[in-house]
């Protein structure tokens, strides 16, 4: 068998105990985003308006290290935590090294998609967190964006490694592109959404009405705010610049990049522990080994 005909469904197994983690840990992290939307917060010290953040911001880490406990215990080897290593390492030295997202230059994930794509959706989870965590050491940008920017991350490899997997070829790279541009924008609406609530006062020319978020104000009112905020800030700038760089890159190394990680699975053999879906290789009997 050939890498390019390996049927990789992941390195790392998600089995049903880690499946019903990783989507309690999605919906935790999806409400630390967006609870101020959902409930109505006073700016009064008694109700602790302020804490909440904080308090979400503590509990996002130790749900991460959960679920990266569960994938471990539920089948990641050796050799696949050695490849999540390297991989962290080198995407957490590419990210200084092109930008570190100046302009929207954003180099870390386009190497997170492919790595997702190969090994699957609970690898690319692993090291959507190792990889910003191991980028924000390097680059002092540990502060409270961190956990949000760990467990965006850590949902687009996710979503990378859950990408139909039979189409291969020129198909798969314009398929990759595709989702590439998809999570520069979705990234970039997330994080804004993460401090948007508690910037106040905030306008920009030619707009008359608020783009602020108004405490209690209705759903819809509040997500067309940010709807603006987010469209006169982000979009035609950083996040679209990153989508330029995710789509230049993959379509320029995601040939090669895609047959180096293959080659490296198959070569790794995750199969001895059915991780990647073959069997372990027949011992050659002892009489022929001479």
């Amino acid at each position: 068998m050939t890498p390019s005909t390996v049927v990789d469904p992941g390195a790392v197994r998600v089995g049903a105990r880690s499946a019903i983690v990783l989507t309690l840990a999605t919906v935790a992290g999806l409400m630390m985003f967006i609870w101020p939307l959902l409930v109505q917060v006073e700016p009064s010290p008694s109700q602790h308006g302020t804490d909440a953040p904080f308090i979400f911001i503590v509990i996002l880490p130790v749900l991460v290290m959960v679920v990266i406990a569960e994938l471990s215990e539920g089948g990641m080897d050796s050799k696949a935590l050695a490849i999540l290593g390297v991989l962290s390492a080198v995407n957490a030295a590419l990210r200084p090294t092109l930008g570190a997202g100046t302009a929207g230059i954003e180099s870390v994930f386009f190497l997170l998609v492919l790595a997702g794509r190969v090994f699957g959706p609970g690898f690319g989870f692993l090291l959507g967190c190792t990889s910003l965590f191991a980028s924000a050491l390097l680059t002092a940008g540990v502060g409270p964006w961190l956990p949000f920017q760990m467990i965006c991350s850590a949902w687009i490899g996710l979503g990378a490694g859950l990408l139909p997997r039979r189409i291969r070829g020129k198909g798969e790279i314009a398929m990759l592109v595709a989702y590439g541009i998809f999570v520069a924008y979705a990234f970039g609406f997330l994080m804004n959404l993460w401090f948007w609530p508690f910037i106040t006062n905030a306008e920009v020319p030619y707009h008359d009405g608020g783009i602020s978020y108004v405490p209690g104000a209705p759903v819809l009112d509040n997500l067309h705010r940010f709807a603006i905020f987010t469209l006169l800030t982000s979009t035609g700038g950083w996040d679209t610049g990153r989508a330029i760089t995710n789509t230049v890159a993959i379509l320029l190394l995601g040939p090669a990049v895609l047959a180096v990680l293959r080659r490296t699975a198959h070569r790794a053999s995750f199969g001895v522990k059915g991780t990647f879906g073959r069997p372990a290789p027949a011992k050659e009997p002892a009489h022929r080994r001479t």
